[in-house]
């Protein structure tokens, strides 16, 4: 399924003729528009679930659960859009006894977005997902690189969005959607695209982020790209629970056959303790499953090769499958081993994990700094067990530190952060939360401005009872 490039300019140029009027639109009536577009996906969830378990053979009821995230992604960003926080407006009077002239600032979207859709949510990260949610509650019109794991999906789904977002209200062309990798390069460079989201693998996310830099006009490209999602576990912490440890592990790490983007897939262990057996043990259990393409599957097993080969990396479970099903893979190293070659701290997306062993806390330190960026990082330690440097090591390395638990599933809230370090991320914004809407928004200053001119927000009467700050005072109302 591909776009002609005539289809193609017709989609962006509705999308480039919406903008100044969601620009210009109320923050109540856009926070409706999300809530319409919510409910018109619940009413329409027994029709696309069928549709995505055939094309992404992810079982019906994740697929159920994921349309609820969805709708629950566009509901909060409805009751963010309403608070007005994210506006970040700021009024500074005059003082002209210090020649300071009146300065009032908010935050303004930056125009139309290129959304490219993910392989591995067909639903949350894709046509309807947190980057086409967040742009929209920005005021941004969005243009949909459909995934080509699920095109049909895709189309069905753009449908239900945009007359959703019509009969509430928005403007024709607030969402449109495109087919095809060409087509893909040719969005994100487009002199209509303001800004491009993205989720998937480096080599893709780095290829759209070099074309977006290079632009005539540089525009800002929020990918998200590899994640290795380090966890540490003590040996205080093995001793208290080890077998309790390794189920967690096993679970997480075979979770959706491994198609997370926060999948653990470097776990280090003291070594001597047996640790990878008792994974290995946990997750014999698992049985084969077919993964979202026959591309992902075979990438799996290629990695997962690769990791194998290496010189002192001892495997415990092999990988099996063929075509598109794959089963879990669990394999130990030393961590001399594993700071000497480079290829054991790539990312294998699938359902397979790294145990790597070590023996000293300060040698194990210094190979964690020197780590690429992560999503997550993950401590396992014992009750008042002293873990304040580790902790400081993975902060510098990580966008969300977890203590206690396993880094699958991502809770859609105010505070969440769904970032991290290069290559997890290319910027230090999240693509998960209240604030997602950051990166399509851009700040404006009006110096001196008659009242007349200025925007709701940074009125004196403040008519939409946002949170603002005056004269560097923090005023709720």
């Amino acid at each position: 399924m591909t776009t002609t490039p005539d289809e193609a300019a017709a989609i962006i140029a509705r999308a480039a003729a919406a903008a100044p009027l969601l620009r210009e639109s109320a923050d109540l009536d856009r926070a409706g528009w999300l809530d319409a577009a919510a409910d018109a996906l619940d009413d329409a969830r027994d029709e696309l679930v069928p549709i995505a378990h055939e094309e992404s053979r992810l079982p019906t009821p994740r697929l159920q659960g994921e349309v609820a995230r969805t709708t629950g992604q566009l509901r909060l960003l409805a009751e963010v859009v309403r608070e007005g926080s994210w506006r970040e407006a700021i009024i500074d009077h005059a003082v002209p006894e210090r020649a300071q002239p009146e300065l009032r600032r908010m935050l303004i979207p930056v125009g139309v977005v290129a959304n490219y859709s993910a392989s591995n949510f067909p639903f949350a990260f894709s046509v309807a997902g947190g980057d086409t949610a967040s742009a929209l509650a920005a005021g941004c019109p969005v243009v949909v690189k459909a995934h080509s794991g699920h095109p049909l999906l895709s189309e069905r789904t753009a449908e239900v969005l945009s007359a959703a977002l019509v009969a509430a209200g928005a403007p024709e062309g607030v969402v449109g959607l495109v087919h095809g990798r060409e087509m893909g390069r040719e969005l994100i460079v487009h002199p209509s695209i303001a800004a491009g989201s993205f989720t998937g693998s480096v080599g893709g996310g780095r290829a759209l982020f070099d074309l977006a830099a290079g632009r005539p006009d540089p525009i800002p490209f929020y990918g998200e790209l590899g994640s290795v999602n380090p966890v540490v576990i003590t040996a205080t912490a093995l001793s208290q629970d080890a077998a309790g440890l390794a189920a967690g592990l096993a679970a997480s790490f075979t979770l959706g056959v491994g198609q997370f983007c926060t999948n653990p897939g470097l776990i280090f262990v003291p070594a001597g303790l047996g640790f990878a057996e008792q994974v290995a043990a946990a997750a014999s259990g698992t049985a084969e499953a077919e993964m979202l393409t026959p591309g992902i599957a075979s990438a799996y097993r290629d990695g997962w090769d690769r990791l194998a080969a290496v010189a002192d990396v001892r495997v415990v479970t092999a990988v099996r499958g063929s075509d598109r099903a794959a089963g879990p893979g669990v394999a130990v190293t030393t961590l001399a081993a594993f700071a000497a070659n480079p290829v054991l701290a790539e990312e294998v997306f699938g359902p397979a994990t790294l145990i790597v062993e070590y023996a000293d806390a300060a040698d194990l330190h210094t190979v964690l700094g020197g780590l690429s960026g992560s999503l997550t990082a993950t401590v396992h330690a014992g009750t008042g067990e002293e873990i304040g440097e580790l902790v400081s090591v993975l902060s510098t390395r990580a966008g969300r530190v977890l203590f206690g638990g396993w880094p699958t599933g991502v809770a859609v809230t105010w505070s969440q952060h769904h970032g991290g370090p290069w290559p997890a991320t290319t910027s230090l914004h999240t693509s998960v939360g209240a604030t997602s809407l950051r990166r399509f928004l851009r700040p404006i200053v009006f110096q001196d401005a008659p009242p007349a001119v200025l925007p709701p927000a940074l009125r004196d009467e403040n008519p939409l009872g946002i949170p603002r700050r005056v004269n560097g005072i923090l005023t709720l109302d």
